[in-house]
């Protein structure tokens, strides 16, 4: 086991982490902390780094790292993702844990950030040989999750199969059930109605919403949108849904457009059918990398960290930007953003959503009860909403920009936290 110091998680080089950090110095600047404080909410309070070994269906063995990063547990045990994918490094998650820290503050659940990891390709490798590095690495992490401890769910590369798996192997080292121990789960063994689409609901509530205070009817509107896996797909269906023209799509093969306004039903069949959106009747192929680009109104960034950056942003021509993604945008897209008057919906409000119905599926597995999907959705509805007004309200009254009102808003809750509970010893 490798734990966390006592000195200022630092990155290794631009990337996630940077980010993350310098917006976090921007919350403290603009509140007033510093000194002890500012250490303490920068540096994790602890970080497991395991080698995962995997015996392959051919019978040699390779050796993966693996990783868990628990950023804070202020206001309740740690919560945060498992990702499989082959760049995940420690500062990556040390980033998306510190981000999950401020996402479960701003939406008001009672959770502190974690994250993990694994630096594997998935797609390289056959369902057993999956089954097997995910039993392996809960087991080496095993210490440090649990129920009331730190609560993973599925991320890039993971689903509610990854989160089954999890829940048998603590279980079988517990001696009993402990359904609580993952979020993300099927349905039949504890999982949330509502959950699967949960953060994809919340992202286009929240665009919704943000349309809606800066003038655009959803009949009107155009969009585009990055990735079409667990976030980007049920994304676009509900902004299609509520009348909104999505034009473009992409994913890791290939981007379509359609002027016309793409049929989603009709693309997601296709995608269930070959794995792609590449070669949906009736669309042009365009280049991935023109999506958020595009002459739309609203674009959705939903893959991954570090895709609008100084070389592309001043090239976006969206009114508005909702980041489904974690850390889509750099800190040097954001300054160009701000200049050109694009409005940016940050991540830790925008795909809030998940973690939001995690929790709930973390009460109904304490109650041993299930609630309806319209309780679920309703339920979600109404925490979107109250974190959506409280980050406009608080940008207006400090002159903020979202990104900033919604980190200053978080860190001040985790901040808050800290000083009514005190330093032990």
């Amino acid at each position: 086991m490798t734990w966390s110091t006592t000195t200022t998680a630092a990155p290794t080089g631009a990337g996630p982490l940077t980010d993350a950090l310098a917006q976090l110095e921007s919350a403290l600047a603009h509140l007033g902390y510093n000194g002890g404080t500012r250490q303490m909410l920068a540096t994790p309070r602890r970080e497991l780094m395991v080698s995962v070994p995997l015996r392959r269906d051919d019978g040699s063995i390779a050796v993966y790292s693996g990783y868990r990063v628990q950023h804070n547990f202020s206001r309740g045990p740690a919560k945060g993702g498992l990702r499989f994918a082959p760049n995940v490094d420690l500062d990556e998650v040390r980033a998306l844990a510190m981000w999950m820290t401020w996402k479960c503050a701003l939406v008001d659940v009672p959770y502190g950030g974690a994250k993990g990891g694994i630096a594997i390709d998935p797609r390289e490798h056959s369902l057993a040989e999956l089954e097997r590095v995910t039993r392996r690495y809960t087991s080496e992490i095993l210490p440090i999750i649990g129920p009331t401890k730190d609560i993973p769910a599925p991320d890039i590369g993971t689903d509610e199969r990854t989160m089954a798996w999890m829940m048998d192997t603590y279980s079988a080292a517990m001696g009993h059930t402990v359904p609580g121990v993952v979020t993300g789960k099927p349905v039949s063994l504890g999982g949330s109605l509502g959950r699967a689409a949960a953060t994809s609901r919340g992202v286009a509530h929240v665009a919704l919403m943000a349309m809606a205070s800066h003038g655009l009817d959803p009949e009107r509107t155009t969009a585009s949108v990055q990735g079409f896996g667990k976030v980007g797909r049920d994304a676009a269906r509900f902004l299609a849904a509520a009348g909104v023209k999505v034009l473009a799509v992409s994913d890791i093969d290939g981007a379509i457009y359609d002027e016309r306004g793409l049929d989603i039903g009709r693309l997601a069949q296709h995608v269930d059918a070959t794995g792609s959106v590449a070669g949906f009747e009736g669309t042009e192929s365009i280049d991935p990398a023109s999506i958020l680009t595009l002459d739309v109104d609203l674009a959705v960034p939903a893959a991954v960290e570090g895709v609008l950056t100084g070389a592309n942003a001043d090239r976006v021509q969206a009114k508005i930007i909702v980041e489904g993604a974690n850390g889509p945008t750099t800190r040097e897209a954001d300054a160009i953003l701000a200049d050109k008057g694009v409005v940016v919906v940050p991540d830790i409000l925008a795909n809030a959503g998940g973690v939001v119905v995690s929790y709930f599926e973390w009460v109904q597995a304490n109650q041993a009860y299930q609630w309806s999907e319209r309780d679920v959705n309703d339920r979600l509805e109404d925490k979107m909403t109250t974190a959506w007004h409280a980050v406009v309200d608080y940008a207006g009254a400090h002159g903020l920009s979202y990104r900033e009102a919604a980190t200053a808003l978080a860190v001040q809750r985790v901040t808050e936290a800290h000083r009514l509970r005190g330093l032990y010893p």
